[in-house]
């Protein structure tokens, strides 16, 4: 792309604080875009080529809502942990294996895509953001939830597509998770924790796709409770 193209989007994002260059074939952020530091609420630059995100990020001080969907990320610099603004990050598709240990605190994060990278474990960092909503770790690598994940703030969690054959019990403490999806993971019933259905905020459970058939769910103890909650929902929302 020359250098006349990325001029007119940069003035344009100069006027509209939106800068977004999708699908380029872009191998690096753009230089040019420090200049806008100060101006920037939205940067999407998803289906590119980018392999790192470079410090620079740390100085978009009013940044609300990054996309880096469909690059090569296998890394994120610490400098991303100052955007204390960034509601909002896409980063699905990418091959991260980890988060930086300070990314705890994006404070006013409440939307995290991870869908589609290398993580392994869930990240506990993510346990420090007191304002998350929906926290997207679908399609990675990850094998267990851990005991921490009780801190969790998040309303939803979707853990779909991974590889998980066990959930600490902690997860039944989540304050405000309504919605855990653990669609196509290696979970035998025994493993999934009776308290999610018994003792728990969870109105909605999607459990298809594991290595037991749904209707033994319904023998649980704790079943009809869930209903409960789920009837409620179902009934807010109708």
């Amino acid at each position: 792309m020359g250098n006349s193209a990325l001029k007119a989007h940069l003035e344009t994002a100069q006027k509209t604080g939106v800068f977004q260059l999708t699908g380029k074939g872009l191998s690096e952020f753009p230089e040019d875009l420090q200049k806008l530091a100060s101006n920037l609420r939205t940067i999407d630059l998803s289906s590119n080529k980018i392999e790192i995100l470079t410090p620079v990020i740390g100085k978009f001080s009013v940044l609300k809502s990054l996309s880096l969907n469909n690059n090569k990320l296998t890394t994120l610099p610490e400098e991303l942990c100052k955007l204390k603004k960034l509601d909002t990050l896409h980063l699905n598709g990418n091959q991260l294996r980890q988060l930086p240990a300070g990314f705890g605190q994006l404070s006013a994060l409440k939307t995290l895509s991870l869908s589609g990278n290398q993580l392994r474990t869930v990240p506990t960092q993510l346990c420090s953001l007191r304002h998350l909503d929906v926290v997207d770790l679908s399609k990675n690598q990850i094998q267990s939830v851990p005991d921490a994940v009780e801190e969790l703030q998040a309303i939803e969690l979707n853990l779909n597509q991974n590889q998980i054959s066990q959930i600490s019990v902690q997860i039944s403490h989540c304050p405000r998770l309504k919605v855990l999806r653990l669609e196509e993971n290696c979970l035998e019933l025994s493993m999934l924790p009776q308290s999610i259905l018994s003792d728990s905020q969870i109105s909605l459970l999607a459990v298809e796709g594991n290595l037991f058939e749904i209707k033994k769910l319904r023998e649980l103890e704790g079943y009809d409770k869930y209903m409960e909650r789920f009837t409620a929902t179902k009934k807010k929302f109708a």
